[in-house]
C-alpha cells in the first residue's frame, strides 16, 4: 500500500444557480493575457448540452483519456502510442479548432470616441483578439448554448443523448423548455491524467504534496499533444507564447490553506474541496476496471483516514498529521466515500477524475398530469409518493448515468433514492405534512438513516466556511527548502518532475514567479 494525499473537489449540482461568478473570478486572475483570451480554465455548461469546446464529450472526434486494448487488454491511451506520436508530432489531426471553442473578440469602441460628427449613429464593430481584423459575424461564445441559448438544437446534441431512446429524447425536448441544470467544470487533476501521459516533452507532472496537475512553461514544446490526451478538454494553447496552460487550482492559495479563487467566490456555496487519502498502488486496477465497476474502483482507492492502519502508513510514507487530520474532516470524504452521493464526470474516460458531482435533484420529478405529479408508478411499486418510478423521470436516468456513471444506473439510481430521502425526511420535520410511516419507507428506500440525513442535510445546506473547505497549509516552506537549498543557487535553475515534495516551485512564467 503507497499511500498518498490528493486535493480533491465536490460540486453540489443542485445548488448552481448558473450565475458564472466563479468563471468571472477564474478569468480575472489567470486568463486576462494575450493568447489566453479564449481560455475558460473554469466555465459552467447548461445541461443538455454540447458544452465547450463543442461536443467535448464525443471522444470519438477528440480521442481523449484511456481505452482497454491490445491482445491483453491492457490500459492505453485512446489517442495514440509512442509511434503515433511520432508520425503525429507535427500534426495533431484530434486537435479542437478555433471553431470549436470560439474566436475571441472586442470592439472597436475607439471609433465611437473619433467619429465625426454626423448623421448617423457610429457603430463599434467586432474585432478579433486574434487576427486584430473586423469581425462580419459572431457566432459563438464561451457559453453561447448557457440556459439552452433559445434554441432546442444544443441540448438535442448532446453527446449523452445519443443512444437515447425516441420516448426519451421527446421527454428531454420536452423538459428543455422549463427544466434543465448546470455543469461546472474544471481541471479534474486526475489520479491518472491523459494529459501527462500524452506529452513527449514531459512537460506536464503530477505535484508529489498535492496531487495538482501542472505545466511546465520551460519543458513544454508546444506538440500540444496534452490537449487531445485530456477527454475534458482543461488543457489549452496559448497561441501567443507557445505554451501549454491549464487550471492551476490556485495552488498558490492552497499553500497558504485558502480555497481557489472559484471557489472562494461561488454564490450558491456549490464547491466543497478537502484532502483525501488514495492507494497508489491501486491506481492501475482501478482504471482498468470493468466499465460498470468504475466509479466502485475509485471509491476503492480512496483510503478511511479513521482507519488505524491506514493512518500509520501514512506517517510511515511522510504524510503530515495536519493533512491526515484534514483529510479526517474532509467533506470530500463524506459525500464520496462515506455517503456515496457524489460521482465521478465520465469515469468511462478512465482518468480518475479527482473531481466529483452530487447529480441534481430536479429532474427526477415525475411528469404532470392535470396539474400534479404523477406518482401512480410510485404507488404501484409500493415506494414512497415523492419517489417517483425513476425510469419514468423527465430527465432519463440513463442521461444522468452517461454522465456520472459510465452508464451504471443502479449506482444512479441509489444516489437518488438517497437524495429523496433527504428530502422526504426533512420536509417531515420542518413541514410536518409526511406521515412517519412513508418517512421510514422512504430512509428504506435510500439505505440511509436519521442520523445520516441531518449529517448530509447539514454539509449540504448549513455548511460554515470552515466545513466546506477544509485544506492545510501545504508545507510551502519545507517544500521550497528541500527543492531550493540556501547554499546551492544552481538548483533553483534545474527544475524536477518526478513528483517529489516540492516540484513545482521552480521558475514558472505562468505563475508570475
Amino acid at each position: 500500500m503507497k499511500i498518498q494525499s490528493q486535493v480533491s473537489m465536490v460540486f453540489h449540482l443542485d445548488k448552481c444557480i448558473g450565475c458564472h461568478t466563479c468563471t468571472v473570478a477564474c478569468k480575472n486572475i489567470w486568463t486576462d493575457r494575450k493568447g489566453a483570451e479564449y481560455m475558460y480554465w473554469n466555465n459552467v455548461e447548461t445541461k443538455p448540452g454540447t458544452g465547450y469546446p463543442t461536443r467535448w464529450e464525443d471522444q470519438g472526434k477528440y480521442r481523449g483519456g484511456w481505452v482497454l486494448g491490445g491482445k491483453k487488454g491492457r490500459l492505453r491511451l485512446r489517442l495514440q502510442g509512442k509511434w503515433g506520436t511520432l508520425g503525429n508530432i507535427f500534426y495533431n489531426p484530434y486537435l479542437p479548432t478555433l471553431d470549436d471553442y470560439f474566436e475571441p473578440w472586442t470592439y472597436d469602441y475607439q471609433n465611437l470616441f473619433d467619429a465625426p460628427e454626423g448623421d448617423d449613429q457610429p457603430t463599434a464593430r467586432a474585432i478579433s483578439m486574434v487576427t486584430g481584423r473586423y469581425m462580419d459575424t459572431i457566432e459563438a461564445g464561451p457559453n453561447w448554448d448557457d440556459d439552452l441559448g433559445g434554441s432546442q438544437v444544443y441540448a438535442n446534441n448532446d453527446p449523452n443523448l445519443d443512444h437515447a431512446t425516441e420516448e426519451e429524447r421527446r421527454l428531454m425536448e420536452e423538459i428543455g423548455r422549463v427544466v434543465f441544470f448546470y455543469l461546472p467544470r474544471i481541471c479534474n487533476h486526475c489520479l491518472n491524467p491523459g494529459c501527462v501521459a500524452a506529452c513527449p516533452a514531459g512537460a506536464i507532472y503530477k505535484r508529489g504534496e498535492d496531487g495538482i496537475v501542472l505545466v511546465s512553461q520551460e519543458r513544454c514544446r508546444a506538440w500540444r499533444m496534452c490537449i487531445s490526451g485530456c477527454p475534458y478538454k482543461k488543457t489549452y494553447f496559448n497561441w501567443s507564447t507557445g505554451k501549454a496552460e491549464k487550471c492551476i487550482l490556485c495552488y498558490p492559495r492552497l499553500e497558504s490553506g485558502q480555497p481557489p479563487a472559484c471557489f472562494h467566490s461561488c454564490v450558491g456555496r456549490i464547491r466543497y474541496v478537502g484532502l483525501v487519502l488514495y492507494d497508489a498502488d491501486r491506481i492501475e486496477a482501478a482504471a482498468s476496471a470493468p466499465q460498470a465497476e468504475l466509479v466502485q474502483a475509485q471509491r476503492d482507492a480512496i483510503l478511511d483516514p479513521f482507519d488505524p492502519k491506514v493512518i500509520a502508513a501514512a506517517q510511515a510514507a511522510g504524510i503530515p498529521d495536519a493533512k491526515i487530520d484534514a483529510a479526517q474532516k474532509s467533506p470530500v470524504y463524506k459525500f464520496v466515500k462515506r455517503w456515496h452521493l457524489a460521482l465521478p464526470l465520465h469515469p468511462e474516460f478512465r482518468t480518475l477524475p479527482m473531481l466529483f458531482y452530487v447529480p441534481p435533484m430536479g429532474p427526477v420529478l415525475a411528469k404532470m398530469d392535470n396539474g400534479k405529479y404523477d406518482t401512480m408508478d410510485a404507488k404501484a411499486e409500493g415506494l414512497a409518493p415523492m419517489l417517483s418510478a425513476l425510469e419514468k423521470s423527465r430527465v432519463p436516468l440513463r442521461y444522468m448515468a452517461s454522465l456520472f456513471s459510465a452508464g451504471n444506473e443502479e449506482i444512479i439510481r441509489k444516489v437518488y433514492r438517497k437524495l429523496v430521502a433527504v428530502r422526504v425526511y426533512m420536509r417531515a420535520q420542518r413541514v410536518k405534512d409526511i406521515p412517519e410511516a412513508e418517512v421510514q419507507k422512504a430512509l428504506a428506500e435510500g439505505g440511509t438513516d436519521a442520523r445520516e440525513v441531518e449529517a448530509i442535510f447539514r454539509l449540504t445546506s448549513l455548511p460554515t466556511f470552515e466545513e466546506r473547505f477544509v485544506v492545510p497549509a501545504m508545507e510551502r516552506e519545507t517544500a521550497v527548502e528541500a527543492l531550493f537549498p540556501p547554499l546551492d543557487p544552481i538548483a533553483r535553475n534545474y527544475p524536477t518532475h518526478k513528483g517529489e515534495v516540492g516540484i513545482g516551485f521552480h521558475h514558472d512564467p505562468q505563475r508570475g514567479m
